[in-house]
């Protein structure tokens, strides 16, 4: 009776349906691997397209020199019983090396040069000829994609990069050092700065340090971080109180106004306005007395 009983469940379970999922998986597994071919010829393609080889004109004596971009894979060519020398930028440290392959490769890291002209080098070598793998180097200021192949010969000396970017950086630094460092105006004469100026009303981060004028032009002085946030507008407050822009130029952290005025204020905010006001000592005591 028991077997009976045990025979009629598992016909009944035979007969039920499959589950969702595995019925599913099942007719699903042809379009899945169709997805799976797409998405490997994307990324075969993408790859191709990142890949930057070395090309005559990119050559500088033996060393391949390529202008570095952000997630290009850089072609190096090697070949048994050659090192092949991977250079890095001046000052930079490295963190990591890692490779898809360390069994059949050489790979070692060493420096040259001190202090600010230390370099670091990654140096590779494969073990046989028709070896491809790829290292990625991290470092303190980026991240290098590398793919190495190894030939019967010839093999890359090295390869080492050009920064665009960190040169225009530089180019842009200087500049703003120099601007810096340059007097506010030509022809200042120390004697004739009148630096009879009150400074009042709200304290902002770009409140001003003080303001001085030489007769003819005003020179508002900010700290140094006014460039890195938003710089206030100037309004000269007439004796009514009525307020109105007037031109002046920035030079350096120096607001230049080519004319006197006798009071002004810097306004900035739209819900929180913060508000500072810029009166001239002898004019305002000028208007207390009348």
């Amino acid at each position: 009776m028991n077997h009976q009983l045990l025979a009629a469940t598992l016909v009944a379970v035979a007969a039920l349906p499959l589950f969702p999922s595995i019925a599913s998986a099942q007719g699903g597994s042809a379009s899945g691997s169709g997805r799976s071919s797409q998405g490997l010829a994307t990324i075969r393609t993408a790859n191709r397209q990142a890949t930057a080889e070395p090309r005559g004109s990119a050559f500088v004596n033996g060393a391949a020199v390529h202008a570095f971009s952000e997630g290009t894979i850089y072609r190096v060519y090697t070949a048994p019983e050659r090192v092949t020398d991977i250079v890095l930028q001046p000052g930079e440290t490295l963190v990591a090396v890692a490779s898809g392959d360390t069994a059949r490769w050489v790979i070692g890291d060493t420096t040259s040069g001190t202090g600010a002209d230390r370099r670091a080098h990654v140096l590779v070598k494969p073990f046989a000829v028709g070896l491809n793998t790829n290292l990625v180097i991290t470092t303190d200021r980026r991240t290098y994609h590398v793919a190495l192949s190894s030939t019967s010969g010839p093999a890359m000396a090295a390869l080492s990069w050009s920064y665009p970017q960190d040169e225009l950086l530089a180019i842009r630094r200087a500049r703003e050092a120099a601007e810096a460092a340059a007097p506010v105006a030509a022809g200042l004469e120390v004697e004739r700065l009148n630096f009879g100026y009150e400074i009042s009303g709200d304290r902002p981060p770009w409140r001003p340090l003080r303001a001085f004028d030489d007769g003819q032009q005003t020179f508002i002085e900010f700290a140094p971080s006014l460039g890195v946030g938003e710089a206030p507008p100037l309004f000269l407050v007439g004796e009514k109180g009525e307020a109105q822009l007037v031109n002046y130029r920035l030079r350096g952290r120096y607001y230049v106004v080519d004319r006197l005025f006798d009071v002004a204020e810097l306004r900035l905010g739209a819900k929180r306005q913060h508000v500072v006001r810029i009166s001239r000592m002898a004019a305002a005591r000028g208007r207390r007395s009348s």
